[in-house]
């Protein structure tokens, strides 16, 4: 007879109800009448919901789970998102000018014997287009404000790459619907006690409403708190403060008028000590400052955001959250592995707190073993979660340390005892060649080389490839290439939809 094998997550929102819903599904549980999955969820307790904006890889994952696309957007007030266009980071405003880039989740055009970035680097800066105005068409299709795919294409597909702005609330309840229908079991109840063996493990948890839970694997999913991986097992944490400064959020939402624009990509905007958010949701726009409490104070970062939200929000509540950048390098100890926010977190720039959930609980359901102790894969799992942090944390602060903002905090942004030491290295390597794809290691990685590239030349960044000009003798070839581009730009603006026609649509039902 096959040993029962107990997992059991404590804490919901988005890491808890996701990592639940997608064990469930890859572990076949229905199927498996030896291996349970429960949710201890505390009712005391809300969702943090920092983030409101997704990574592309969340649709795969939401077809996984076999969530109707449709259907999530509904429930979720979600709109599509097709990249991040980043406002007066490279320096600030000064009445006469305001910089902006965009970041979309398309490559850039490949041609298969014709690599286009060099073509770019050798134009005339002042004459030649945007880097991803160049390289793709996404960013005209968002700055027309037009969707990334059309009504009837099939679920989770699109002529363009693309992810979510979604209620993060919302979202918890969908994937907890999921999950039950899994076969994930649900209690309610606040953990009072951890009880640790002889050996350090984990060997029960009780709560206040009498219930004592045991399992073979524990997940902790209790957010900030770390209620197991930190409280209890006392894994240290690792600060990524000497690098990203940014440890508070002030965060709102702002009604969004019928006839408003609904922009299909996030709007972050640089400001004195930090950026703002603004995510279009449905019938809503999701606003917050994030900032360094080391460079400017609370008051301060609320007059920055109900500026920018506009006359007339004044008097909307702000919701405060506190944050320490960084991550636990050992995010499984023994029998117990921290999934989302009590594994660490850098900040909302990029998206990245939903991914790295992706990318924990994929791994989990890979390398869980069938028999014997829980923590085989510690080590590997460790090693792999730990790279992918420092990576993001590389690719964090290029956005920060590239920029000419005068203000205290981008200056200190720019301070290479801040700048990591691969990253430093990196940056010296680009000053003579674009980055490529052989400068990272892809499991270890959530962004590409092309993410680097939108960010670096976004960002006015110089790569000199004017000694090496006669090795690219194709210009000709490659301005053609260019063009077309531009002319597959304006077919997709005029026959793509209206982001807000389309939503309206799936929302109708239609």
């Amino acid at each position: 007879m096959t040993p029962k094998r107990r997992i059991l997550i404590v804490g919901g929102g988005t890491a808890g109800w996701l990592t639940a819903a997608y064990l469930a599904k890859a572990l076949k549980l229905a199927e498996r009448p030896h291996l349970e999955v429960t949710l201890l969820e505390s009712p005391d307790i809300s969702s943090v919901g920092v983030g409101e904006g997704t990574f592309p890889t969340i649709r795969t994952t939401l077809q996984y789970l076999g969530i109707d696309e449709s259907a999530f957007i509904r429930a979720t007030s979600a709109t599509l998102k097709q990249g991040i266009r980043f406002v007066d980071w490279a320096h600030a405003p000064d009445g006469r000018r305001q910089h902006s880039f965009f970041h979309p989740f398309e490559a850039p055009f490949f041609a298969e014997d014709l690599n286009l970035v060099p073509y770019w680097l050798l134009q005339d800066p002042a004459a030649r287009a945007p880097f991803a105005e160049a390289m793709t068409l996404q960013a005209r299709v968002a700055a027309a404000h037009r969707a990334p795919r059309r009504a009837g294409e099939a679920p989770y597909t699109a002529p363009l790459n693309y992810a979510y702005h979604f209620d993060a609330i919302k979202l918890a309840r969908l994937l907890a619907e999921r999950a039950a229908q899994l076969g994930v079991q649900h209690v309610q109840g606040t953990v009072s006690a951890v009880t640790l063996d002889d050996q350090g493990v984990i060997g029960h948890i009780d709560t206040d409403r009498a219930q004592r839970f045991e399992a073979d694997l524990y997940i902790d999913c209790s957010g900030f708190r770390a209620e197991l991986i930190g409280r209890a097992l006392g894994s240290p944490f690792t600060s990524a403060r000497g690098q990203l400064f940014a440890d508070r959020a002030l965060a709102c939402k702002v009604p969004l008028g019928d006839e408003a624009v609904m922009e299909s990509c996030t709007i972050a905007t640089a400001h004195e000590a930090g950026w703002l958010w603004e995510i279009g949701l449905n019938g809503a726009r999701g606003v917050g400052c994030v900032y360094s409490s080391s460079h400017v104070s609370d008051e301060r970062a609320a007059e920055i955001l109900h500026r920018y939200c506009g006359a007339g929000h004044e008097d909307l509540p702000l919701r405060s959250i506190p944050f320490a950048p960084g991550y636990r390098e050992q995010q499984w100890v023994k029998n117990c592995v921290a999934v989302g926010l009590s594994a660490g977190f850098l900040e909302p720039l990029e998206a990245t707190g939903l991914v790295l959930i992706e990318a924990a609980v994929g791994m989990i359901a890979e390398m869980l073993p069938h028999s014997g102790p829980m923590h085989a894969p510690a080590r590997r799992f460790n090693e792999l979660m730990t790279a992918r942090f420092e990576n993001i944390i590389n690719f964090l602060k290029l956005h920060y340390c590239l920029s000419q903002r005068p203000e205290p905090f981008w200056r200190d942004n720019a301070d290479p005892a801040t700048i990591p030491e691969r990253l430093a290295g990196l940056l010296e390597e680009w000053r003579l060649r674009p980055p490529g794809r052989f400068d990272f290691v892809l499991d270890t990685e959530t962004f590409a080389f092309f993410n680097y590239q939108y960010i670096l030349y976004g960002m006015g960044f110089a790569t000199d490839l004017s000694a090496g000009r006669d090795d690219f003798p194709r210009a000709d070839e490659a301005a053609k290439v260019f063009a077309k581009i531009q002319r597959y730009a304006d077919r997709a603006v005029a026959d793509l939809p209206a982001h807000r026609a389309l939503i309206q649509q799936i929302n109708a039902g239609r």
